[in-house]
C-alpha cells in the first residue's frame, strides 16, 4: 500500500474545519494523526492567507471558511475554496452547496458567500480518503 495522499495537510485541516467549525486543535490533530503544534501552524497559515476566519467564542474558537476565495493555482485555473470542498465531499440532493446553503438557497446561521463552508464534510464522511482513493488522512506534506 502507498504511504502518501493526494491532499496536503492544509487541505485535510480545511476539510476538518468544514466538518466541524468548532473543532479544537486537539481534535483536528488527533483526527489527522499529527501534533497539535502542526495543526496550530496549519490553521495559522490558513488564517493568515485569509482562507479561514477565526472567531473567539468564550474559551473556544469557531472557524469560518471563506469559500468564495480563489485557490492559488499556477496553471491559472480559477477555482474557489468552496468548489474544491464540494468536489471532495460531494454535494447532492439534500446536500449543501460550498457556501453552506441548502439546495433551496437558504443559508444556515446567517451564512452566505464567504462565510462558512459545507457542513457534513471531512473525515467523518466522504472525506480525505474517499474521493482521493488514498490510505487515509495520514501522510502528505503541508
Amino acid at each position: 500500500m502507498a504511504n502518501w495522499t493526494f491532499l496536503t495537510n492544509h487541505a485535510l485541516v480545511l476539510l476538518c474545519i468544514a466538518d466541524d467549525p468548532e473543532a479544537r486543535l486537539r481534535d483536528i490533530a488527533a483526527s489527522l494523526k499529527m501534533t497539535e503544534r502542526s495543526a496550530f501552524g496549519i490553521v495559522t497559515d490558513l488564517v493568515e492567507a485569509g482562507y479561514v476566519v477565526k472567531e473567539k467564542d468564550g474559551r473556544r474558537n469557531r472557524y469560518h471558511i471563506q469559500a468564495h476565495l480563489p485557490l492559488p493555482d499556477p496553471a491559472g485555473r480559477e477555482r474557489t475554496v468552496g468548489e474544491i470542498l464540494a468536489l471532495l465531499v460531494g454535494t447532492g440532493p439534500g446536500g449543501k452547496d460550498p457556501n453552506g446553503a441548502d439546495p433551496n438557497g437558504a443559508a444556515p446561521n446567517g451564512a452566505g458567500p464567504g462565510s462558512t463552508g459545507p457542513g457534513g464534510a471531512g473525515p467523518g464522511g466522504a472525506g480525505p480518503a474517499g474521493p482521493a482513493g488514498g490510505t487515509g488522512p495520514a501522510g502528505g506534506t503541508g
